[in-house]
């Protein structure tokens, strides 16, 4: 029996169904491998760990952005359960919630 598993990845942090047979997948496209296989090369020798994370200054504000769009959208579920909001509304907020998150854990 195959169960799909899922999977993160390991360069843009995008989800990646994988079956369990076979090798496991680290990169949802052929261009996130290219860019970790870049990445990877431009650090030799720099003294830099192969497994560190190099953002460029938008990157990394990009994603302070997605982790505050997030923490707002907490903020908001934690809001409307204090003032006894309705399951629907708490329903789409936490969609919405879980959404945002799923955008922040990408690094790039």
């Amino acid at each position: 029996m195959s169960r799909s598993r899922l999977l993160s990845c390991t360069w843009c942090g995008r989800e990646i169904v994988d079956s369990e047979s076979g090798r496991r997948r680290r990169y949802c496209r052929q261009s996130c491998r290219q860019r970790a296989y870049e990445h990877r090369t431009n650090l030799k020798g720099t003294g830099i760990a192969e497994d560190a994370v190099v953002l460029t200054a938008q990157e990394a504000t990009d994603l302070a952005d997605r982790w505050f769009a997030a923490r707002c959208a907490a903020e908001d579920v934690a809001t409307a359960i204090a003032e006894g909001a309705d399951p629907g509304e708490l329903a789409e907020l936490s969609v919405a919630l879980v959404q945002l998150t799923r955008e922040a854990e990408r690094l790039r």
